[in-house]
């Protein structure tokens, strides 16, 4: 099979698309919501819009399209990425694709005498003092968690370079919808043994007002930088590599589950985009990118580790941790 051609993208700094979604079924869907906010809307020269997915969720979302939840491993197209898995004992834990911030997961970092944070500090050994060497970091990033570069980190540890080491996102996405009407609806939780109990105990029937919308339009807005990516200075076998994975994950969402929420179940108007810039990009298809893919990841594997680590620590809630530190105080 003949090469993907990303010749038009050499002038490019970034990628957009623009991709309209709908609902599913009907024509009703539940946005992301905020604690003290609940949905986002917001004013434009348009008219009232809504935020239906945030860029911190379409990151995560993105990342977990190319995540095999039932072996605990990168879906076969991506076998041989670098990537980092923790583990308690023998069982699988959790991975740096799956954590929200990645390589600065609490499970890497804050694990005492860790062989794999010991390596890291020490590649990371030449940044501690004066401007950050992007080169040498993004060097790291693609030997131990390549995900890093496409969704970002920010290695907030005193003991790394002083807490300064981040990588802004090179992938971006969000979803919002134009010309939005709250669609008011509710129910009830019924209790058929007790109508009339104490409902702070979690008894009785206990009626709620629901918020869903509808909109005239709902679009996914994504944003690759390329000139981030190409300012990494990791030479362009890795820049194919970086490329190649962005494109693969947002193929792997329109192609998917674009269910966000029970009642948020959208698709795409069209399986085939085409790029708001440059102009003419069509986003090539799942067969064509994992072929390409794999001859990518051999390329770059001497580049590439897939470590693991373990993590010991007792795994205990804040509000249990607080409240036996108050009672060991009050003894004193």
């Amino acid at each position: 099979m003949t090469q993907i051609d990303l010749s038009k993208l050499n002038e490019a700094s970034r990628l957009l698309f623009s991709i309209e979604l709908r609902p599913l079924q009907g024509d009703r869907f539940q946005p992301t919501g905020f604690p003290s906010l609940g949905a986002a809307t917001y004013q434009t020269k348009e008219g009232q819009k809504l935020l239906v997915e945030s860029a911190q969720s379409m990151a995560n979302r993105l990342e977990e399209t190319v995540w095999d939840a039932v072996n605990n491993k990168p879906v076969p197209a991506l076998d041989g990425i670098s990537h980092v898995t923790v583990r308690r004992g023998k069982e699988f834990l959790t991975d740096t694709m799956l954590e929200s911030h990645r390589l600065n997961s609490p499970y890497i970092l804050e694990e005492k005498d860790s062989a794999f944070v010991k390596d890291l500090k020490k590649e990371l050994g030449t940044l501690e003092n004066g401007p950050i060497n992007r080169k040498v970091l993004a060097g790291v990033l693609l030997k131990y968690d390549v995900g890093s570069l496409l969704h970002g980190v920010f290695l907030a540890k005193s003991e790394l370079a002083g807490g300064r080491l981040r990588v802004a996102r090179a992938l971006s996405a969000f979803i919002e919808a134009s010309g939005v009407r709250v669609a008011a609806s509710g129910g009830v939780k019924n209790d058929h043994v007790n109508p009339a109990g104490d409902t702070k105990s979690g008894f009785g029937n206990v009626p709620f007002a629901r918020d869903e919308f509808t909109a005239e339009k709902i679009v996914m807005h994504v944003n690759f930088d390329l000139a981030q990516v190409r300012g990494y200075g990791l030479g362009d076998k890795a820049e194919r590599l970086l490329i190649l994975l962005g494109l693969y994950r947002l193929r792997k969402l329109i192609d998917g589950d674009l269910r966000l929420r029970t009642a948020c179940d959208l698709e795409p108007v069209t399986r085939d985009p085409v790029a708001t810039r440059p102009e003419a990009f069509v986003l090539p298809s799942l067969k064509q990118l994992e072929s390409d893919l794999k001859v990518s990841i051999k390329a770059n594997a001497s580049e590439m580790k897939q470590r693991e680590t373990s993590y010991t620590a007792k795994i205990e809630s804040a509000k249990k941790k607080n409240a036996e530190q108050g009672s060991e105080d009050g003894d004193d």
